[in-house]
């Protein structure tokens, strides 16, 4: 990995989040806002005598305020050029700033004489607005946080429109803040373009949540969705607005290399023929990698590194260079010091890569034999060789991590089961507790005490609680979430089957079948289409029954049916047509679709809740393929044949099958555990006997016996001396290099000791003492020589017999 230090960013390529919402606003324009209409067009006069009458007219007071701000405002909206109300609107100063416009109004009014305050050109404008004389743009009404002209304008603009549209919205939701935002968004509709309820298109209510931060798009949202059961849309309208704003949707291959800004022309347009050509048989998401592939990985780096290329025959070199470079991956990092780092790490995607531009190439060579005109003048040849596109060992390396995550995971399977069961009727307890409990009062459960808010504004019972710390808690909320995490855990380790595949079950996928033999009923689950479009069906068991019994109960509305919402595809990146799913539940009246992000924050819940921890120490996480991979892998070793396993699985080729399987190899087990059997058996079984305390200690304290001031005796265990003591001659004296003195000084005692024995003519003590000095001095060089080559440059630090022998034993007899 290598870190380099950048001055100033890249160019980073354009998002494709939001571009359903552009595509969208082409198919279904806003109205188009009116240059004139007649009351933006009358005299001061007849709009002030207007505001007098009824429905605009309000309580006295409240009347004299508004009046005084709307003549007020009408003055000042003269000292504008146009010949309408709404042109001089639009040239002043307040159609351009929502906010702070009223002190110019203020320091005008002040040159004629009078001193309006902030809300009283408030009142006189929303009274303008009303009376239709003025529209103020979408984003203007939009940083309005005015709460008045919702009821406004229902009053004034359409009762009966506001009052059939309130009746639509679902009865839990319509005295709560989320329907009047709702109903709030459609007054700024009215403000804005004008016209009734019933005027209202799909375009306005797209402009509008453009318009709308995220905390008010709720509010649109459900206006949409009762506006279009209202039949008010045509057929072919969006199916609900939901997360519009990050929505991809199907993009053209056009769009999709434009991303990248390609500087050749022609290899641009053959990069759109080709992703054209191939848009057929690829789902959307898969052509997004691939134009990704070909345009930014490919051709973008190309040009980035070779100046002016346009030709697809690229020089080895080239080839070569691009190969080096795909093989790492770039990533930039923001440091606590403001700079830039750049990290390059190897690219886990780059045999995937090498594969979609050989088949590229290939394909055109394919292609210009039956279209020469058309493919021929890009035909060349392949850079890529089939070895460039291994990925045998990515793979292998993924095989392993998977073995090894489903081994960690599929002890500890039993202990989530438990506490998602446990998490569940906790919730439960205190959810019901606190629907037991008045408001205002304080209630315990599970030693735990709450206090129950005083009011609640939703039509039924509150979900909220205070703890006793004065936190709130959405109970209503835990609940929920313990549900589908313990609903969620049960279907997935019971079917193995994908997470796509369990947001996509419905009421209608649950099925009977009639054995042929008995003529009994099975309940079956049939999975549809997924990743492999290859539809199947699953034996249900009565504990998965239970599960499924338990999710259609919770799911099914009050006349017993499951309502039918639309789902969005990952893959095709559209929308489904409205079904019954099962994975559905309902956020502030809005009936939605369980999202994978939802699924998987419930299953952290439920980790988090066990303390379970990985070989690291780490939390132990989970994902929902790890129960896909645990289903196969407990399946096989419980002996369902391979072959069962992948039709369950819905695999296409049984070596898939087996890449999920994590089985220990039992066979060579059991065949090592017969080996080490057999030969125990052909030993004296004395020699399996127990250690008496004596021989422990005989062999703990034999090591002590052989410490010795030079060093140690390494003769073998159980053996005695055989050289009558005299260690400085003995071979199997190991010297302690930290007692080279002491065997200097016995060298040298022995030279005079020689001496002595030569001047006495002590020959025969001359020949003993001469063997001890050769000794020595051999056992000096020994020392020498391994200190030399312990100093030396290719010394390893791998530490000498005597450097890690064990000098005192603490060791005592266990057995």
């Amino acid at each position: 990995m290598t870190m380099t230090m950048l001055a100033t960013p890249t160019r980073t390529p354009r998002r494709l989040a939001g571009a359903e919402a552009a595509a969208l606003l082409e198919r279904f324009p806003p109205r188009e806002k009116a240059a004139s209409w007649p009351m933006t067009e009358a005299d001061s006069e007849y709009i002030l005598a207007t505001l007098q009458r009824p429905p605009f007219r309000v309580k006295d007071r409240a009347q004299v305020t508004r009046m005084v701000g709307a003549r007020i405002i009408l003055s000042w909206l003269q000292t504008f050029p146009g010949s309408t109300w709404q042109a001089c609107w639009d040239a002043s100063p307040a159609a351009q700033t929502p906010t702070g416009w009223h002190r110019a109004v203020i320091d005008w009014a002040a040159t004629i004489g009078r001193k309006p305050t902030t809300a009283c050109l408030a009142s006189g404008t929303l009274a303008l607005i009303c009376v239709d004389v003025i529209r103020p743009t979408m984003e203007w009404l939009a940083a309005s946080t005015s709460g008045a002209l919702r009821p406004a304008i229902g009053a004034t603009r359409d009762p009966a429109g506001f009052a059939r549209l309130e009746a639509q919205l679902p009865e839990v939701i319509r005295s709560t803040r989320h329907a009047s935002a709702a109903l709030q968004g459609v007054a700024r509709l009215l403000a804005a373009f004008g016209g009734l309820v019933e005027d209202i298109v799909v375009g306005d209510l797209l402009a509008l949540l453009q318009a709308t931060d995220h905390d008010a798009a709720r509010g649109v949202r459900i206006a949409y969705t009762a506006l279009r059961e209202l039949g008010q849309f045509p057929p072919d309208a969006p199916a609900t607005l939901l997360r519009l704003q990050t929505r991809t949707g199907q993009v053209t291959p056009a769009a999709l290399v434009d991303r990248y800004d390609l500087r050749c022309r022609p290899v641009r347009d053959l990069l759109v023929d080709y992703l054209t050509e191939r848009q057929p048989s690829l789902d959307h998401n898969s052509l997004i990698n691939l134009a990704a592939a070909l345009a930014k990985n490919f051709w973008a780096d190309l040009e980035r590194h070779n100046e002016g290329i346009s030709s697809l025959h690229l020089p080895p070199e080239v080839a070569a260079a691009w190969k080096a470079r795909v093989n790492v991956v770039t990533r930039r990092k923001r440091m606590p010091d403001g700079q830039a780092v750049e990290t390059t790490t190897p690219r886990s995607s780059a045999p995937a890569i090498k594969t979609l531009v050989r088949a590229f190439y290939l394909d055109i060579a394919q292609w210009a034999l039956d279209e020469p005109a058309r493919w021929g003048p890009w035909a060349a040849p392949c850079p890529i060789t089939e070895a460039d596109c291994s990925d045998k060992k990515t793979k292998q390396r993924q095989k392993t991590t998977s073995d090894q995550r489903t081994r960690e995971r599929l002890p500890v399977l039993p202990a989530l089961i438990r506490v998602a069961d446990r998490r569940l009727k906790e919730s439960r307890a205190r959810l019901d507790a606190l629907h037991a409990a008045a408001l205002g009062s304080r209630f315990t459960v599970l030693g735990e005490t709450f206090t129950a808010p005083k009011t609640t504004s939703r039509a039924g019972l509150t979900g909220q609680a205070y703890d006793a710390s004065g936190r709130r808690r959405d109970l209503e909320a835990e609940e929920k979430r313990a549900f589908w995490g313990w609903a969620t855990i049960e279907i997935l380790r019971h079917t193995g089957i994908r997470i796509e595949e369990l947001l996509e079950l419905g009421h209608h996928s649950i099925i009977r079948y009639k054995l042929p033999s008995t003529g009994e009923f099975v309940p079956l689950l049939q999975i549809a289409p997924s990743k492999t479009d290859q539809e199947r069906l699953l034996l249900v068991t009565p504990e998965l029954a239970d599960v499924l019994s338990a999710v259609v109960t919770r799911v099914r509305g009050n006349n017993g049916v499951i309502p039918s919402v639309p789902s969005y595809d990952l893959h095709e990146k559209v929308w489904n047509d409205p079904m019954p799913l099962l994975y559905q539940w309902s956020i502030s009246g809005e009936r939605r679709p369980i999202s994978h992000n939802t699924v998987r924050d419930a299953l952290n819940d439920v980790l988090l809740a066990t303390g379970l921890a990985d070989a690291t120490g780490k939390p132990l996480k989970f994902q929902p393929h790890d129960f896909r991979r645990i289903f196969i892998t407990d399946a096989i070793l419980n002996g369902l044949p391979p072959h069962i396993a992948q039709v369950i699985a819905g695999h296409s080729n049984i070596n898939t099958t087996m890449g999920y399987n994590a089985v220990y190899p039992a066979k060579a087990i059991e065949a090592h555990r017969a080996f080490i059997a057999r030969r125990r058996s052909l030993r004296p079984r004395e020699e399996y006997r127990a250690v008496t305390p004596e021989e422990w200690q005989e062999f703990l304290t034999q090591f002590e016996r052989r410490k010795l001031a030079l060093g140690s005796c390494g003769r073998a265990y159980g053996t005695d001396c055989i050289h009558e003591h005299a260690c400085v001659r003995c071979p199997v004296l190991i010297v302690d290099p930290y007692e080279r003195g002491r065997l200097v000084e016995i060298r040298d005692n022995l030279n005079d000791r020689i001496a002595e024995a030569e001047r006495e003519g002590w020959l025969g003590e001359v020949e003993g003492l001469s063997v001890s000095r050769d000794a020595a001095e051999e056992k000096l060089a020994q020392l020498d020589a391994r200190q030399k080559k312990k100093d030396s440059p290719i010394f390893l630090g791998v530490p000498s017999f005597s450097q890690i022998a064990a000098r005192i034993s603490d060791a005592t007899n266990t057995t």
